[in-house]
């Protein structure tokens, strides 16, 4: 079985829950496990000016992904930063390219699952999650969230990321706060739990 988790990272806590994800995916027996992330589209001066140049340094090492090669994954973990209740404009050309795929119906039957991060509490991890889920439906994708069985989602002692949607942590305004340890391990837990998922179906 492979699993590929993809994502798009700003500033680098996208790519941090993605390392999660990968971390409980592989807890998987059997299970290659792939990260990538999709490809940029603002202009080296713009990143420049959002300081995003130097944070995505520490992933410049991670493959660009290819839609096509989406056929090879039996599971597939979306990550993506929202963008106004929705997903980044990135992810949103990569899913734009799938065209082709769809026509064929060549993802229908594969796993997805998605998770996020907002600068708020309230900022649209909800409904960037179930926007991501209306795109993976047209695809043909058996979607798989974070169920409750996770227990790290119902507590209310801390500000913390987690809905039964899928995993997702909070940067604040300026990018200032990191993935908590308690959405770090919601992203373990959505991953091995994608994986167990998909294992199933394989199988």
């Amino acid at each position: 079985m492979k699993t590929l988790v993809l994502f798009y990272s700003t500033y680098g806590h996208i790519y941090k829950m993605a390392e999660a994800i990968a971390e409980g995916a592989r807890q998987v027996a059997g299970n290659e496990v792939v990260i990538k992330r999709v490809p940029e589209t603002l202009p080296p001066a713009l990143l420049d000016q959002i300081g995003a140049t130097q944070a995505q340094k520490a992933f410049e090492h991670i493959p660009v992904a290819t839609p096509n090669e989406l056929v090879e994954y039996d599971n597939i973990i979306f990550g993506t930063p929202t963008r106004y209740g929705n997903l980044c404009g990135q992810m949103q050309a990569f899913m734009d390219s799938t065209g082709g795929l769809w026509a064929k119906g060549a993802l229908v039957g594969k796993v997805g699952s998605v998770f996020v991060s907002t600068a708020t509490q309230h900022g649209g991890q909800e409904t960037t999650i179930r926007s991501f889920h209306t795109e993976l439906l047209h695809h043909g994708f058996v979607i798989v969230g974070l169920p409750y069985a996770w227990q790290g989602q119902m507590g209310h002692e801390e500000v913390t990321g987690g809905t039964p949607y899928g995993a997702s942590t909070v940067a604040g305004g300026q990018g200032e706060r990191q993935p908590s340890a308690n959405e770090l391990e919601g992203a373990r837990f959505q991953g091995q739990h994608t994986s167990e998922i998909a294992r199933k179906l394989v199988a």
